[in-house]
C-alpha cells in the first residue's frame, strides 16, 4: 500500500527540509500545508524537496492536520510534525507493515522527546505513543483546535520510534510555552469554555500532582522537576489568559 505524508508548518525553514526528507524513505508522496502567515522560506523549500504545498490560514491544531487530508493520493496518511523525523526502528517498522490486511485502523511510534540533545523520559514524556499512521476512512483527527490527535477503533502500538526535537533548549522551551498558552487560551475560548476566576491556580494544582506524583516526576531528578514545572506554567497561563481573553470581549476591544 502507497502512504501520503502530510505535516503543517508555520515558519519551519530550519526543519522543514529534514522533515520531509524522512517521510520520503517510507511515504509515496508528502504534503505541507503551509500556514499563510508564515514568512519564511519554509514553502519554497518544501517544493524543492518535492512535496506539494498548500496554503491556508490556521484552523486550529485538528482541522489544519485534517486539511490536507482530502488532497492526498492514497488512503494510508503518515502524519508528521515539522520538528519530528522517523527512527531507524520506525523506518523499519512501517516499511514492514501490510497494510492490506486491516489487522489496524492506525499505528502509533514512541516519541522520543529531546531538548537539544538531551532525551527528556521524565513524567510521561516517554514512552510517549502517538498515532501517527493511519487509514483516513477508519481513522482521522479529532475537530480539535488546541492540541489534537488521532482517534481509531484499532490502534496497534509498534516497538519504533519517531524523533521528536521538541525544544531547541531551555530557553525555547520556555518561550514555546508561552507561544502554546495563547493558542490554547483561543482554543479554549473558541469552544465556549468560561471558567471561573480560580480556574488558573486549581488546573496549575492538578497537573503538578498528576506530573510529580501520578507520573513519577518526583522519582526522576531534575528532569522530573523541570517537566512538571513546566507543564504547570502552560496550565497556569492558558487559563490567565483565557480569563484575559475573556474580559477583553466583554470591554469590546479588538
Amino acid at each position: 500500500m502507497k502512504i501520503t505524508a502530510t505535516l503543517i508548518a508555520l515558519n519551519e525553514e530550519k526543519n522543514i527540509v529534514d522533515c520531509i526528507v524522512s517521510a520520503q524513505r517510507v511515504c509515496n508522496e508528502v504534503l505541507v500545508v503551509v500556514d499563510s502567515k508564515t514568512t519564511d522560506a519554509t514553502a519554497r523549500l518544501a517544493e524543492e524537496t518535492g512535496a506539494r504545498v498548500f496554503h491556508q490560514t490556521y484552523l486550529g491544531d485538528g482541522p489544519q492536520k485534517a486539511f490536507a487530508v482530502p488532497q492526498a493520493s492514497y488512503d494510508w496518511i503518515l502524519s508528521i510534525d515539522a520538528d519530528e523525523r522517523l527512527d531507524e526502528d520506525a523506518v523499519a517498522a512501517i516499511e514492514s507493515l501490510d497494510l492490506d490486511n486491516r489487522r489496524a485502523d492506525a499505528y502509533a511510534l514512541r516519541r522520543k522527546n529531546y531538548v537539544g540533545k538531551h532525551w527528556i523520559k521524565a513524567a510521561g514524556f516517554y514512552p510517549d505513543y502517538v498515532i501517527r499512521l493511519y487509514h483516513r476512512e477508519r481513522a482521522g483527527y479529532v475537530p480539535k483546535k488546541g492540541h489534537a490527535y488521532v482517534e481509531a477503533k484499532r490502534v496497534e502500538r509498534l516497538p519504533a520510534h519517531l524523533i521528536h526535537t521538541t525544544y531547541n533548549d531551555y530557553s525555547h522551551w520556555v518561550s514555546r510555552i508561552n507561544e502554546l498558552s495563547s493558542r490554547d487560551a483561543w482554543a479554549m475560548y473558541d469552544k465556549g469554555k468560561r471558567p471561573g476566576r480560580l480556574a488558573p491556580v486549581i488546573h496549575a494544582l492538578v497537573a503538578f500532582m498528576r506530573k510529580f506524583f501520578i507520573k513519577g516526576g518526583i522519582f526522576q531528578g531534575l528532569d522530573g522537576l523541570t517537566v512538571t514545572l513546566t507543564t504547570v506554567f502552560r496550565t497556569y497561563f492558558k487559563y490567565l489568559k483565557l480569563l484575559e481573553m475573556i474580559e477583553q470581549k466583554a470591554r469590546g476591544d479588538k
